[in-house]
């Protein structure tokens, strides 16, 4: 079988040739070309627009992730199938706690270095910090992130919101309460941590927004390790400015860095000047244990398409 992994995750090309042999040729392309036809047995990206879509002649399109909205599914021809794959969920689980504890314990306080000129001013000026414990977290999203999310943070002790589109209950040893995105507004006044992991579609861009923000405790956190427009940009830059949100923790950008263009800030708005947002480069889920999940998760679909099974994680099929 011929399978062409295109664009960002290129460089993987090796991992997943060593994982299906030498009876499979993998072709690495740092970008689609051009003109005339796709042709593969399965194609591997993470991006494909419309025009490149129309021109694709592959039985499988394999999204190397979770998220699949930069797919142009409404252009593939009849018949492609689409999967998607996870296996992000431990390591952006616990960068979330780790963001949760940072805040509490503000340890960015101290001294980088407790040497003896420190020692002493730093011992005086202890102050309190606070607890994960009892704290109540919404998790926006209860899919494989949010539950990996809530495992842990009902280990710290935190009471967990479980918030999805249906509102159904999820199940007892993860959240204490269940609610729709629908009354969301209505628990942000008691909430000290709302975790963003919720998938990017119409109903979840720019969810959070000044309202919601407003709502929020004062000294609240926000994890957002999800796609950075479900919170509205200038909302979240005005409540990190203006003190109306304690701490922010952004793993995911409003504009990314593309090879061949001029460079970008992250966001249309200076929020790496605010000392109360801490950013870190999309990099939450980046471990290589993760890509071990994955390519050996596409390696073996690839292998039931092969066998002529029905791959696992199908997410579409063009009609």
């Amino acid at each position: 079988m011929l399978i062409k992994i295109v664009g960002l995750h290129a460089p993987n090309a090796p991992r997943l040739r060593a994982l299906l042999g030498p009876e499979h040729e993998v072709q690495a392309l740092d970008a689609f070309p051009v003109a005339g036809p796709i042709a593969a047995d399965v194609v591997i990206t993470n991006s494909i627009a419309a025009g490149e879509a129309a021109r694709l002649q592959c039985r499988l399109l394999h999204v190397p992730g979770a998220g699949w909205e930069q797919i142009a599914c409404d252009a593939l021809p009849a018949g492609t199938l689409v999967c998607n794959v996870h296996g992000h969920e431990v390591p952006i689980a616990e960068f979330t706690l780790h963001a949760v504890l940072e805040h509490c314990l503000a340890l960015w306080q101290y001294p980088a270095r407790l040497d003896a000129e420190a020692w002493a001013g730093a011992y005086a000026a202890r102050s309190q910090h606070g607890e994960a414990h009892g704290r109540t977290i919404a998790i926006l999203g209860f899919g494989h992130i949010g539950q990996e999310i809530a495992r842990r943070a009902r280990a710290f002790g935190m009471h967990v919101v479980a918030v999805t589109r249906s509102g159904r209950p999820a199940p007892a040893e993860l959240a204490q309460e269940s609610i729709a995105v629908a009354a969301l507004d209505e628990v942000l006044p008691r909430v000290q941590v709302l975790a963003v992991c919720c998938p990017l579609d119409d109903s979840t861009r720019g969810l959070i927004g000044a309202r919601q923000f407003a709502l929020m405790p004062p000294d609240a956190l926000l994890v957002n390790v999800a796609r950075a427009v479900v919170g509205d940009e200038e909302a979240l830059y005005e409540a990190g400015a203006q003190g109306r949100l304690g701490r922010a923790v952004l793993d995911v950008w409003y504009q990314y860095p593309k090879k061949g263009q001029a460079p970008v800030p992250p966001s249309r708005w200076p929020l790496h000047e605010l000392p109360n947002v801490r950013g870190t480069p999309h990099i939450s889920a980046i471990t290589p244990a993760l890509l071990d999940r994955r390519y050996g998760f596409m390696a073996r679909n690839i292998e039931r398409l092969q066998r002529g099974e029905p791959p696992e994680n199908l997410i579409y099929r063009a009609p």
